[in-house]
């Protein structure tokens, strides 16, 4: 394709923006490569030869120039997956995608012409602008811009001009320019890039990238997959079955985007070694880019993606069977008569895993279940109406889901057996799950674990959800709501047990799969998600006085409190 139309094209997709896009800024500048220029140098030059060349003084030394390395050619313009090109008769296009839609009129002549090759696949610049009108060439380019956020980058294969590769952007910000990419060179995919099936294509993504690769090539796939291990291009191509240019044109959008990586001069990669991304691990960064806004293109939030389809989960869990045990209900005088301020209660919270002598009391955890968890008010939708079934509980919920449950695994608590337990939050009582004595210490142990084994608590309570009440109406979402929510409850959990004089402590990790088969449940509708655990303080276990070694109090430090609540 000639450079004046491969430019404007990739201004067209791009918004004519430059520069690499997933590298991350800092002091130290960007990581990654951004230009798309040759490892000799910003010219493109070698270092001069050698001082023990045999020159004499009065001669001019020739430089000796290494062949540049070739920066791949750019993209040309294709449809995202899922896009529909919809034509009428009355000079009117709509291009329809599975999220955003865009209108365009009056569409005639060597535009519509050019648009409806486009709609049949992605084409070399030559094929694509035959027999356009300079003028048409024109408000096509517009069209294209306009467009910029439905189209994707397609690189085609030298030769037979098959699709190899195309990357489709995820944020309206996406942009790259493909690199050099040596025969020499070390490539390997980013730590952070992984393959999925999505729309019956395989694709690749990554956290650090705002396109989606879609693998359109059988070719395209066996390079990808090899990329798992460090490789040079000419083995890639190999595999693949691919000439040297096309291998090195694959590479150098994938290393330009941010999939793959080129090993610097120790034959490491910035994914490793850099000082921000080596702190990232793989799962937390893709979470933490699939569940804010900004670089994922997916349908995102309150959707209801499975109305109609599938039946919602009720607001209120069936209570299981088995022996129950009815709890204390406090009145609002008793807890006026004894309850600190709620600045106290703040002021005083912390984390405790050491415990008093004295059992804590089922009356006591009656009062802090009431308080934390119980369903105040129930609402139901009348029939035919788009309403959700919803509850009300004491702490908050987005879109009053309130999916998540409470088990009590009671090793010490006077006037209740020990066991493990359901707490019913309507009818306000425990339910036996399981009598054993190995499954309650199995639970006690983990527990203990995640404290460094200091703690041994009289009471654990588990904290499931029950993940279908979300994701039925909440797409992308759903699963970090639930984490939201889990913290939520364990403040109110603090502020409850504070209040009460009791010793609590929550927990940041627990067994998911063990705690699903001793309470008897599927892992993948209902498991848990926090742990928290409670005794009695000891009479001793103060705030008052002043910090340990190392400490300095800063801000109202005579806020401190001189006693418990």
């Amino acid at each position: 394709m000639s450079d004046s139309c491969s430019a404007a094209t990739v201004a067209s997709v791009t918004g004519g923006e430059t520069g690499r896009p997933t590298g991350r800024t800092g002091p130290t500048g960007p990581v990654g490569p951004v230009d798309p220029v040759s490892p000799t140098g910003p010219t493109g030059t070698a270092n001069p030869a050698s001082p023990a060349s045999s020159i004499s003084p009065t001669e001019t030394a020739t430089p000796v120039r290494p062949p540049a390395v070739p920066v791949p050619a750019p993209a040309v313009p294709a449809f995202t997956g899922g896009m529909r090109v919809l034509f009428s008769d009355e000079d009117v296009v709509t291009l329809a995608g599975p999220v955003t839609s865009l209108t365009l009129r009056p569409v005639r002549d060597g535009v519509r012409t050019a648009l409806e090759r486009l709609a049949a696949g992605p084409l070399p610049a030559e094929g694509l602008y035959e027999g356009l009108r300079p003028a048409e060439r024109a408000r096509f380019e517009k069209v294209l811009d306009r467009a910029r956020h439905l189209l994707a980058h397609a690189v085609l294969a030298p030769g037979d001009g098959r699709e190899l590769l195309r990357l489709e952007p995820v944020a309206r910000d996406s942009a790259y320019r493909p690199v050099a990419v040596p025969a020499d060179a070390t490539v390997r995919l980013s730590r952070f890039a992984f393959c999925r099936t999505r729309a019956g294509a395989l694709v690749l993504e990554s956290p650090l990238v705002k396109f989606r690769a879609v693998l359109a090539d059988p070719a395209a796939r066996t390079l990808a997959a090899a990329l798992g291990e460090p490789c040079t291009p000419a083995r890639l191509g190999a595999d693949a079955g691919l000439d040297g240019p096309a291998t090195t044109g694959v590479l150098g959008h994938l290393v330009g985007a941010g999939f793959a990586e080129l090993a610097d001069e120790n034959g490491s990669f910035a994914s490793d070694d850099e000082p921000v991304l080596r702190q990232w691990d793989f799962h937390d960064l893709l979470f933490h880019s699939r569940v804010r806004s900004g670089r994922y293109d997916d349908v995102f939030g309150a959707v209801y993606p499975h109305r109609g389809a599938v039946e919602p989960r009720p607001a209120v869990r069936p209570v299981p069977e088995g022996p129950a045990v009815p709890l204390h209900r406090p009145t609002r005088e008793e807890i006026a008569a004894h309850d600190p301020s709620l600045t106290t209660a703040i002021e005083t919270r912390r984390s405790i895993r050491g415990y008093g002598d004295q059992e804590m009391t089922a009356r006591q955890l009656g009062e802090f279940l009431y308080r934390v968890a119980r369903v105040r008010a129930h609402y139901t939708p009348e029939p035919g109406s788009d309403r959700d079934e919803v509850v009300s509980r004491p702490y908050p919920s987005g879109g009053q889901g309130y999916e998540l449950e409470l088990y009590v695994t009671v090793r010490r608590c006077a006037d209740l057996a020990p066991g493990v337990y359901y707490y019913d939050p309507v009818g306000h009582r425990l339910v036996l799950r399981d009598g054993d004595e190995a499954a309650r210490e199995s639970l006690f142990h983990v527990a203990s674990r995640a404290t460094g084994m200091e703690a041994r608590p009289d009471v654990l309570i588990t904290v499931t959800a029950r993940f279908q009440r979300m994701s039925w109406k909440y797409r992308a979402i759903a699963y970090a709501t639930t984490l939201r929510h889990t913290g939520v409850l364990y403040q109110t959990m603090y502020l409850v047990a504070t209040a009460l004089g009791l010793a609590p402590c929550a927990l940041g990790n627990g067994d998911a799969d063990m705690s699903a088969e001793l309470l008897g449940l599927d892992y993948l509708q209902e498991s848990s998600v926090g742990d928290f655990l409670l005794g009695s303080r000891r009479p001793d276990d103060s705030v008052a006085g002043e910090p340990g070694e190392g400490w300095r109090m800063l801000n109202s430090p005579e806020w401190s409190l001189p006693e418990n609540p």
